[in-house]
């Protein structure tokens, strides 16, 4: 399998509203039933951390899916390993904290890779 792949980013305000328009935009452009789900946990970590916006990013290549969602205030422990971490890591093959602090990411695969 080829693992050329796209990259899609778009800017979303923190607000609790924009979960759905968050779920929706990863639908339209992942072919993944847990993409949604994932992309609504990791914004609504980040979003929680009180950023003004969360950027959030979706990449693919190959089998691989990457979902990150960035903001620009540091995680704490409660934003990166609360409640939404165990729904991320049970619909993911890896996750973790971007290197700045101020982001988390999930890795998916394609059901027949996994």
């Amino acid at each position: 399998m080829s693992e050329s792949g796209q990259t899609w980013g778009r800017e979303f305000k923190a607000h609790p509203a924009e979960a759905h328009p968050v779920r929706e935009w990863v639908g339209i452009r992942l072919d993944h039933p847990d993409a949604p789900q994932v992309a609504n946990e990791l914004f609504a970590s980040v979003m929680a951390t009180g950023t003004e916006t969360v950027e959030m990013t979706l990449s693919t290549a190959g089998p691989r899916i990457r979902v990150t969602a960035a903001g620009s205030v540091g995680l704490s422990l409660l934003h990166s390993h609360g409640p939404g971490f165990s729904i991320v890591s049970g619909l993911s093959v890896t996750s973790g904290v971007n290197s700045d602090g101020q982001g988390l990411w999930a890795e998916l695969t394609t059901k027949d890779e996994t």
